[in-house]
Order: structure tokens, then sequence, then C-alpha cells
């Protein structure tokens, strides 16, 4: 099998499936929601597509390379599903193919912080997508959030299968953003009013995966306090990328080891799992 294909920008997609004319090929696009070019792509056995593929670009005055590759044959029931992916088709409509797992949140960071869009926020999103739950068949993975801020790494956890979520934060505005935005994606997550280093206060119940994005220093100073919370695994955050090691330090000094870092900026973000 054979697939010829070519990046062109979004405005030519729709020109290009009007003058294609490639008699028994079937054109087809694909664009990552994140990428500003769409792929064409033809998959074929026999023939050669190219030239009608050309005389169409050239037809809508559209620039661009194209390639063909020898793709593996394979179950062709479910092919399909790798051409059809999350796309955002107009400013407020995105279509999901229903096998697509994905955890879309809405939210309103009012005063807490957390957006999404900092590198911090970031990486620790990509961590709980990584070490989240295959399948609801697993055993369940509960989560702690420790700066739980606007609530989006909690809710994020919620939509990918961990349980319980549990967040706290030191800002009672926080604590109150929380709820709403959890309620507002339909989500069932704890949040509560609680300081790292408070007096008066219960001890923090265990999770299998704990996210700490609060401030390089804090982590450094609680770590003591942190480190009795985690079953399995700790997600360091909101680290400039120089005080790092001293962080990194501080844990594998209470039997952590570091599995992997993501840097971002002039930010890092650090999974450790516990050194059993």
């Amino acid at each position: 099998m054979t697939k010829v294909y070519c990046s062109v920008p979004e405005r030519c997609v729709n020109p290009l499936f009007e003058v294609f004319d490639g008699g028994d090929f079937v054109l087809t696009s694909y664009r990552d929601v994140e990428s500003p070019l769409a792929e064409m792509r033809i998959y074929f056995e026999e023939g050669d597509p190219r030239p009608a593929l050309a005389r169409a670009l050239e037809i809508v005055g559209c620039e661009a390379e194209i390639k063909s590759e020898e793709v593996a044959e394979e179950d062709w029931r479910f092919s399909y599903r790798r051409h059809f992916k999350t796309e955002l088709v107009s400013p407020h409509i995105l279509v999901q193919p229903e096998w697509e797992r994905l955890a879309v949140i809405k939210f309103d960071p009012g005063l807490a912080f957390g957006t999404g869009r900092h590198e911090t926020t970031k990486a620790c999103l990509q961590y709980i997508d990584e070490l989240a739950p295959a399948t609801n068949r697993e055993p369940r993975t509960s989560f702690l959030d420790m700066g739980c801020g606007s609530g989006i790494l909690s809710i994020a956890a919620a939509k990918l299968g961990y349980a319980p979520v549990r967040g706290f934060d030191v800002d009672p505005d926080a604590v109150a953003a929380s709820r709403e935005n959890a309620a507002k994606n339909g989500v069932e997550a704890e949040f509560f009013r609680h300081a790292l280093g408070g007096r008066g206060q219960g001890p923090l119940e265990s999770a299998d995966l704990v996210v700490a994005n609060i401030l390089g220093p804090l982590l450094i100073r609680f770590a003591g306090e942190i480190v009795p919370c985690v079953k399995r695994h700790l997600v360091v955050s909101g680290i400039l990328n120089e005080l790092y090691p001293e962080v990194l330090a501080a844990y594998e000094a209470r039997s952590f080891r570091e599995v992997s870092r993501k840097t971002i900026g002039e930010w890092t973000t650090g999974l450790l799992e516990v050194v059993v």
C-alpha cells in the first residue's frame, strides 16, 4: 500500500477537494488541531495519483511538495481511524471521534493560578496523561493535587480516570474556583483548604499520584511533609531550571528517584517515584 501526500494551508483544503479529479483515487485530509497545515492524502495499491494531485494544486494556486511512502498492511476495518483526529472545524465546534480519549476541560480560572498555558501547568498535565489508567477496568489510581489553584490538574485527572481525586490550596478563593470548575465539568473531586507547614492540621491522606506544582523553595522546605503523602509517583513542578538539581536532591535523600523530567522554557518539572 502506498501513500501520496502533501501539506497545504487550511484555506486550500476545500478548493482541492472541489477540483481534484483522480478517477478511482480518493483524496482525504487530516489536520492536527495544533498545526496550521492540513495533510492531503491518497492511499492506493495500483496506479499513480501524483499527476492528478499536482494538477489540482496548480489549479488552486497552492505550492506544496508531493511526497510518497510505503505503508504496512494492517486490519483495514479500523485503519480509517488513523486518518480522523480531533479537529477544530470552526471557532466553536470541535469534532472528536468516539475512539479518542480526550479530556476537554471547561473552566474559569478567576483569580486562581492554572490555565494550562503556563509551562509548569502544561508539563504537569502531560505527566497526568502519561500515567493515567489505560482502561476503567484497571485498579483505581488515587490523585492528590497540592496547590490546586483553578483545579485544572484535578479536573484533568478525574476525566482521565483517576479516583478518588482530591486537591487543596492555602487560598480559599482557589478552593472555591476549583469546586466551581469541577462542577462545570461534571467530575467528582474534593477540594479543601490546607497549608503546608500549617499548625493544628491533621495529616493528609496519601495518594498513588501526587502533583505538587508549587515553587521550588517550598518543595524543598516542605519535602518532609510532602513525602508521606506519596504512594507511588510524585510530580514536582514550579521549579526554575537552575534550582531543579537542589529540589531533586532533597527528594533523593528521602528515598525517591527521578523517572524523567520536562524542561519548557525556564521551568523544569520532574517525575519521581518511590524507591522500594
